[in-house]
């Protein structure tokens, strides 16, 4: 498991120049203590691997005089990291604090002295009072994604004792003190390289962020930063570009998001704020690649329905069309006029789109003769949710107006086609456009960090995602 899965929440990807955000992403302290505890427990996992070099020396020791000694086979068996901490360092990064950390080793040893005596035996070193204090520094790297790196450690040892068994034990205890500073200080030189390489194989996990997340083969997502983070002392907070693409095409909307702001809330591990901004970049981007104008065929109503997308069906409405074109099925071409608006109001997200609606005859020779051409006006109300890592959502139709732009057949009213036409959105247009909106669209994420808990909002402005964080696999 990499260490600091949890810290690329701090930095989601990297720098771009803009003047406001269209997502935004507080990690909480509470998100914070989620990322040490795994950092922790990772970094302990790595401070059992230090390999202790072998140790040998000289001392004098009264009256034998001088004793040739060496330690040798030592190895972490056995290692605690009870107690730690995380504070934010404002506009710079944070602080992690291990303090009453305690290990165990076991190695050889071998003296010789009086120029033929030679002995061998074990021991056993004991430190119950090690701390780590280390300060990370946040920044892009050459590819604009963000990277981490150690910019000072410090570690203190502390209650340090150590045992000899065997042989002649007794005389190691005769020069215990020398043996304790030269392992702490083997100890000491182990560990915060060891520290440093935990925090800087983050930034191989860092790559897995999505900063350009694919949907389908139309659109894909950015998430760049636009700016650096805000690190205040309770919370990272970061502004992402949060911006829909088409795909290979990158053009930016006529339109730029505005300004909003998360509440103070600090219930969560994370809180995601995505604005109606992104929303709108979405319908620019889809409409831009035309998926959002649409045939309407018969095969597409259901069997059941006594409604048939025939010119039977439409000509007791327009008697023209039954007389001019008997007996013919029909096909309906929408067409957005406008890309559909978003508004996103307190419990109340909604999608206003202007489009055209042509009506063909499909002749025996399946070329199509126009009918009539209807300008429509149309709103429908949208349910969000989080799934997974996802988004998701589904419409439904809140207000359907319409005019006759043109008619091929003569006039006509068009009230009395407003029931057929509530019945084509309903059972035509809307399923579709819900399948899609079932699948969801990701939301910034990592690696296997999943959301769990999640909560949503929807505010003026913006939609608040507040959520905890796990880890799977």
């Amino acid at each position: 498991m990499f260490p600091w899965r949890w810290l690329a929440l701090l930095a989601l990807i990297p720098l771009a120049l803009s003047a406001n955000a269209g997502v935004k992403v507080k990690l909480t302290q509470k998100g914070l203590d989620f990322g040490r505890e795994l950092f922790v427990a990772s970094l302990q996992e790595k401070l059992m691997t230090v390999k202790v070099p072998d140790i040998s020396g000289t001392e004098r020791v009264d009256p034998i005089g001088k004793v040739h000694y060496s330690l040798t086979e030592m190895s972490i068996v056995k290692l605690g990291l009870p107690s730690s901490a995380i504070g934010l360092v404002p506009g710079t990064g944070f602080t992690l604090t291990i303090t009453n950390a305690f290990l165990s080793l076991h190695g050889r040893w071998r003296v010789k002295y009086l120029r033929f005596i030679k002995d061998r035996g074990s021991f056993d070193l004991a430190i119950k009072s090690l701390s780590i204090t280390t300060s990370i520094s946040l920044r892009s790297d050459e590819t604009g994604r963000p990277a981490v790196a150690v910019a000072s450690c410090a570690t203190t040892l502390g209650g340090v004792s150590i045992k000899f068994h065997g042989g002649a034990s007794w005389l190691y205890n005769l020069f215990t003190r020398f043996i304790e500073k030269g392992l702490c200080s083997s100890l000491q030189k182990q560990i915060c390289p060891l520290v440093a390489e935990s925090v800087s194989s983050m930034n191989q996990f860092l790559k897995t962020l999505n900063v350009l997340a694919p949907l389908d083969r139309y659109a894909e997502i950015a998430y760049p930063m636009v700016s650096s983070p805000e690190i205040s002392n309770s919370s990272i907070g970061l502004n992402l570009k949060g911006e829909f693409y088409n795909i290979g095409h990158h053009m930016e909307p006529p339109f730029s998001p505005a300004p909003f702001f998360l509440p103070n809330q600090e219930q969560s591990m994370l809180y995601i704020g995505l604005s109606v901004f992104t929303a709108n970049s979405a319908s620019f981007v889809y409409n831009k690649a035309g998926t959002l104008s649409l045939n309407i065929t018969d095969d597409m109503i259901p069997p059941s329905s006594p409604f048939r997308l025939t010119t039977r069906t439409f000509g007791a409405f327009i008697p023209q069309i039954a007389k001019l074109f008997p007996g013919l099925m029909m096909v309906l071409q929408l067409n957005m006029a406008k890309d559909p608006l978003f508004n996103i109001e307190a419990n109340n997200v909604t999608v206003d789109a202007i489009s055209s609606l042509t009506a063909y005859a499909i002749l025996a020779n399946t070329s199509l003769a126009p009918l009539f051409v209807l300008n429509v006006d149309s709103s429908v109300g949208a349910r969000v949710n989080v799934v997974g890592n996802k988004l998701a959502g589904a419409v439904n139709l809140n207000k359907l107006d319409m005019s006759l732009g043109k008619s091929y057949v003569g006039d006509f009213q068009v009230g009395p086609l407003h029931n057929i036409f509530q019945i084509v959105l309903k059972v035509a247009v809307l399923p579709r456009v819900n399948v899609r909106l079932k699948e969801g669209f990701p939301l910034p994420s990592l690696g296997k960090i999943n959301l769990t808990n999640t909560q949503l909002q929807v505010l003026k402005g913006y939609i608040l995602i507040g959520t905890d964080l796990q880890i799977s696999g």
